[in-house]
């Protein structure tokens, strides 16, 4: 099932925490290698996991971390502008109604309705917030996922060629779009609804970033 929860919430689901940092050190430090920082705990977390970000978590059935997404508001500090500007030209992104998605992790052996599961979750967040579009940065081997979750970007900018290429992606959420990502995720937009509601209810977004 799907959860939402804020950074300042993760100390209530301690388990789904660990988890989630533990394997995102799997997947970005040692399956993909990137210069990201582990602690002595073996979690992966940055700079931007301490500005209360949105959290979208898969858990499994015996309780477990299986998948998650980070989402920050464009109107603070988000990745996209504060690392990655040069790939649009240095023009910043920033508005309201755009959120970046960051650190879209699989743990090892996740099914693979979990990505989808996913980005139906995403969806959840912009049609109760009311948010029109994610941004997010993503390498090559992604294209091939989002295109077979349903879901794919438009790239705003790209670096790099082959495998090494990164984009910036903006994603939207129509839906049809909807639709087609709970069918490959085998979750019904009504389940999807009411994971969302269970976890936030009506809430409008709380004040992440100035």
């Amino acid at each position: 099932m799907l959860r939402y929860i804020y950074g300042t919430d993760l100390h209530r689901f301690a388990r789904l925490r660990d988890g989630m940092f533990r394997d995102r050190a799997d997947q970005f430090k040692i399956r993909l290698g990137w210069e990201v920082t582990v602690d002595a705990d073996g979690f992966e977390r940055d700079d931007y996991d301490a500005l209360d970000p949105l959290y979208v978590i898969w858990e499994g059935p015996d309780g477990r971390h299986q998948g998650s997404m980070r989402f920050l508001p464009t109107t603070g500090q988000v990745m996209v502008n504060d690392h990655f500007g040069h790939l649009l030209n240095g023009q910043a992104v920033c508005s309201p109604d755009i959120w970046e998605c960051t650190r879209f992790c699989l743990s090892r052996g996740a099914p693979s309705r979990v990505a989808a599961g996913l980005m139906l979750g995403g969806g959840e967040i912009m049609r109760h917030f009311g948010i029109r579009h994610f941004a997010g940065v993503f390498d090559a081997r992604m294209v091939r996922i989002y295109r077979h979750i349903g879901s794919s970007p438009e790239v705003l900018g790209s670096q790099g060629t082959g495998r090494d290429r990164i984009s910036v992606g903006l994603w939207a959420f129509s839906d049809a779009a909807r639709m087609r990502v709970a069918r490959r995720a085998g979750i019904s937009p009504a389940l999807s609804d009411l994971w969302f509601r269970r976890s936030l209810g009506d809430a409008m977004p709380m004040p992440l970033s100035a």
